[in-house]
């Protein structure tokens, strides 16, 4: 078998997003909670309490800056949790992955299925926090809705290198080194909490080579009215991420699972 061969993507691969959304469905209580409940604490705890004193940031109020960059790296952190957590849950412990490929289902499918299940996921946070944000009065008006595919793009990036590291993975420990070294890193230094323009030229451009740099830079003119720059490359970027993260972690569950 050819390991290194690229992923062929079928209609199949939703029966697998089917079957998740059903397992969802039956724990959507504490889902629903998560969704709502994390956003409200940082958008009044950090939005009204520190906003208090900055007041604004980037040419609007410190809670739409807030507000904005939070949908990004919110859509970033599900789409990890359900792309290594989850992944690795279904691909280990439980053995799942063994009895979907005793159907005609394939690794390429069951994973696809896995980072479309991962964007939805993102894309259902999105809308909480996009909800939480409005009743809030920090989003810009309808064109704010255009945020929502952008939201399931950055799920997509994410899933993709989360599942990498299920890959990989021989333990649920494991991940603290993602998580460590590369998600708490981006959550603090590619714009969500302050301009990236305020960190040192060096540190400026190096995280510009950071996927959520490029998300946040999507989200907040869309949520919070601002000009839209460069899109094209923020999305290639997202889109390189995430097909990249997809087809390596394709070649190395083929590896785990059927050699």
């Amino acid at each position: 078998m050819n390991l290194w061969r690229l992923p062929t993507i079928r209609i199949d691969a939703f029966a697998v997003w089917r079957r998740n959304i059903r397992v969802w469905k039956k724990l959507i209580g504490p889902a629903i909670l998560m969704n709502f409940g994390e956003p409200i604490l940082y958008l009044l705890g950090l939005g009204f309490g520190l906003g208090h004193f900055v007041g604004e940031m980037g040419g609007m109020p410190y809670l739409a800056f807030l507000a904005s960059g939070i949908i990004a790296s919110s859509a970033m952190t599900t789409a990890t949790f359900e792309g290594m957590y989850s992944v690795y849950t279904r691909m280990d412990p439980q053995r799942t992955y063994e009895a979907m490929m005793a159907t005609p289902l394939e690794v390429d499918d069951i994973l696809a299925g896995e980072m479309i299940w991962c964007g939805t996921k993102s894309l259902f946070s999105g809308i909480a926090i996009l909800a939480v944000a409005s009743l809030l009065g920090v989003v810009d008006g309808w064109q704010a809705l255009w945020v929502l595919p952008v939201v399931f793009l950055i799920g997509l990036c994410f899933a993709g290198m989360a599942m990498v590291m299920s890959a990989f993975a021989t333990n649920y420990d494991f991940f603290n080194y993602y998580f460590v070294l590369a998600i708490t890193p981006m959550f603090i230094l590619s714009g969500v909490f302050y301009p990236v323009e305020s960190l040192p030229a060096l540190a400026q451009g190096a995280v510009q080579l950071l996927p959520l740099t490029h998300a946040v830079a999507m989200t907040r003119p869309l949520v919070a009215g601002g000009e839209l720059t460069m899109p094209l490359l923020h999305i290639g970027v997202l889109l390189f991420y995430g097909a990249l993260g997809f087809y390596t972690s394709v070649v190395l569950v083929r590896r785990r699972l059927l050699v």
